[in-house]
């Protein structure tokens, strides 16, 4: 099986425009059979199930947001590229930043469908009384944060730790 090349900057801008300030791709030349895809238009479309924007280049599927780093910066970042507003579609150079994947878990903002106390960190502890435990995830173990009264009272825990031991994303 034949891989293709590697993606190189020199190819992406003899391919497509980006707008820094904007985050769009557009084209450069007609691609595509027959030249379906016209030189001028937007590239890339809304990939709805991870809500990233792909873009094909040359056969490869890329994610919008890395082809904006390759663009700009001239390489792939080492590791992965964070959404500073943790919208996966917004990929104008000013929102995104290298980043590992520890870090960019740190933008979880809602709770996960499973949390039942509606705040990020927190759990119904009741071996211990229905009480309200706080946790945080730090260099990939948890650490216990305190049994609390009230959902609220954890929450509040959890977020001042947050900006002690994930100063990378704070909650807005």
């Amino acid at each position: 099986m034949n891989l293709p090349p590697e993606l190189t900057q020199a190819r992406l801008k003899e391919l497509l425009q980006y707008d820094p300030e904007t985050g769009v791709f557009t084209r450069r030349i007609a691609t595509g059979y027959r030249g379906r895809y016209k030189a001028g238009t937007v590239a890339g479309s809304l990939e709805k199930d991870s809500g990233y924007i792909l873009i094909g280049v040359d056969g490869v599927q890329y994610r919008a947001h890395r082809l904006a780093w390759l663009y700009t910066h001239g390489s792939f970042p080492a590791h992965g590229i964070d959404h500073k507003d943790t919208i996966r579609s917004h990929n104008w150079l000013s929102n995104l930043r290298p980043a590992t994947q520890s870090q960019n878990g740190q933008n979880l903002r809602t709770p996960k469908a499973s949390n039942k106390s509606g705040f990020l960190g927190v759990c119904l502890s009741t071996p211990l009384g229905d009480k309200w435990k706080a946790t945080i995830k730090v260099n990939g173990k948890y650490k216990f944060l305190g049994v609390f009264q009230t959902p609220e009272e954890a929450s509040a825990a959890y977020l001042s730790a947050k900006s002690k031991y994930h100063p990378f994303q704070t909650l807005v």
